[in-house]
């Protein structure tokens, strides 16, 4: 950080790094604004509400129930071997991280508007606390998946281990939307209207209340455009096992798709960042 003082006219000018490699050296010497930021809204969910930690569990909990009676009860698609509730809330996971993250990151620098036209600090902060924030709703709704194996004394195989690494695709993914939007956001307010339209339409093209192995095999590769595909179909092979399979052209495609985003939201959330004080 560069600071220049003019004593004449007591001006502070405070400045990002010049480099790129002060920029990055930055985010780690901000690491305690990034767990206030993140500490707050997480007390600010979980404490100023009226049901809690409950609201964690209850959403991802109904739309389960809903996708059950829909998919599995009236339309009889099949489960891939697993108890039909485990199928949806296998991907009910991931879907609800992405989702939350998207809207929580696409509203965090409007959100924080007084803190970034005060001082300076590395604004990539803002959205990823957002995405973390998330990341304790995913943690929390996964407490319904483990009640579920036990109702169902469902017995998860080995593959669960490289559920880690399917966990890190989700978060990719969900950082490389939300940067772009959040980016976008301050540019054009009107983006958020359009976020909850995005959520709700994702929703219903991604494999969540079905097996993604139902698409006809030639729309399959094609269908893996969508990166939840991927996200999602890796994270019911490693949790469902048996049955499972991975449609592996597919989800190269999906997990291609997500490092771009990924890549080229970091890159234009860092081309726009200069702007954000001035246009907030």
């Amino acid at each position: 950080m560069n600071i220049q003082s003019t004593t004449s006219q007591h001006e502070l000018i405070i400045e990002a790094g010049r480099t790129e490699k002060q920029y990055w050296q930055d985010l780690w010497r901000y690491r305690e604004l990034f767990y206030f930021l993140a500490w707050r809204d997480i007390l600010v969910r979980y404490k100023q509400t009226v049901i809690g930690i409950a609201w964690a569990l209850i959403r991802p909990f109904l739309t389960m129930v809903v996708f059950t009676i829909v998919f599995g009860n009236l339309a009889k698609l099949p489960s891939e071997g697993a108890p039909y509730p485990i199928l949806v809330f296998s991907a009910m996971l991931p879907w609800q991280f992405f989702a939350n993250s998207l809207s929580e990151c696409s509203n965090s620098l409007i959100t924080n508007a007084n803190l970034l036209s005060k001082v300076y600090f590395p604004r990539l902060v803002v959205p990823t606390s957002a995405v973390v924030v998330s990341f304790v709703d995913f943690m929390v709704s996964g407490m319904i998946l483990l009640g579920l194996m036990a109702w169902y004394n469902f017995v998860p195989s080995w593959r669960i281990l490289t559920l880690p690494l399917f966990i890190a695709v989700a978060f990719a993914a969900s950082m490389g939307v939300g940067l772009w939007l959040a980016s976008l956001n301050v540019q054009y307010r009107d983006f958020r209207y359009i976020v909850p339209f995005i959520v709700q339409f994702g929703l219903y093209i991604s494999p969540v209340g079905f097996s993604s192995s139902i698409v006809p095999e030639q729309w399959r590769f094609i269908y893996s455009l969508n990166p939840m595909v991927g996200v999602i179909d890796g994270f019911r092979w490693a949790i469902l096992g048996g049955e499972s399979h991975l449609y592996l052209p597919g989800f190269l495609l999906s997990l291609g798709f997500v490092f771009l985003l990924f890549v080229s939201g970091i890159w234009y959330f860092r081309k726009m960042e200069r702007t954000f004080a001035d246009v907030i």
